[in-house]
């Protein structure tokens, strides 16, 4: 049985998320029902994290198992034609018997999209969050930076899954600013429930002088969700880019 590996993007406004719910629409069952058709074969498929409902991706990673011997380079295509247009397969390689598009990933980076302005722009609705109070770039700057290294993140999560422990390695964390459109970048070795969302709240709370970029060292070894940022809301929020190990990894960078 082949395993393979898709490198895939979408816009998440239409969906309820990534995984499979009973009741809601999702990428993944929109995405395993084109598959299935394709394959012939009833197809589940791994996904690399599971987004909310309103997240976008402009990279994302998932791995099906398959009878099927429709030539690799075929399937995006292939695949596509079954897709409605808001979710594209990219690419997809053969992938090792042990790989697992979650399992397997070594570090992952999300971006956060705010547009900082009292004008809305319709051509972004629901692709940034439009906030119209003036942002200090600065002081949102030095609190990103404070998120950097290994803590327990348990202040700035939202009660959901539950995993073995809140401690994560944060690589970076920064923001840069293009006009009127701020952006928050943070890579990861994992991701906790609303994570990256609570960090970009806590840093909209620093910018507006709520809390001092230098204390959230602090809070995060206090670990009191209440005292940290707001969680944001989900449409300015994209999976941005995934390092895998292999060739599953030069495909996610292509």
């Amino acid at each position: 049985m082949r395993n393979i590996a898709l490198r895939l993007m979408y816009d998440g406004s239409a969906y309820h998320g990534w995984q499979v719910q009973k009741t809601e629409v999702t990428v993944a069952e929109t995405l395993e029902k084109a598959l299935t058709k394709i394959c012939g074969e009833p197809i589940k498929v791994v996904g690399c994290g599971r987004t909310d409902a309103g997240v976008h991706a402009n990279r994302y990673c998932a791995n099906f198992r398959t009878n099927s011997r429709i030539p690799i380079d075929r399937i995006p295509l292939a695949v596509n034609s079954r897709l409605p247009a808001d979710i594209a397969v990219v690419d997809a390689c053969e992938a090792p018997e042990d790989f697992n598009a979650i399992g397997s990933c070594i570090q992952k980076e999300y971006i956060y999209k705010i547009k900082n302005s009292r004008i809305r722009d319709p051509f972004l609705q629901n692709r940034v969050c439009f906030y119209p109070s003036k942002l200090d770039l600065d002081r949102m700057q030095r609190a990103a930076h404070a998120f950097v290294g290994t803590h327990d993140f348990r202040a700035v999560r939202s009660v959901g899954t539950e995993t073995r422990t809140t401690v994560r390695t944060v690589k970076w964390c920064e923001v840069k600013q293009e006009g009127d459109i701020l952006t928050l970048a943070v890579c990861a070795d994992g991701f906790l429930y609303n994570m990256v969302r609570a960090i970009v709240g806590t840093c909209v709370y620093a910018s507006h002088g709520k809390l001092e970029p230098e204390e959230i060292p602090h809070l995060l070894e206090i670990g009191d969700r209440r005292l940290t940022g707001p969680t944001m809301p989900p449409q300015g929020l994209y999976m941005n880019r995934l390092w895998y190990e292999g060739e599953v990894g030069e495909m996610m960078m292509r």
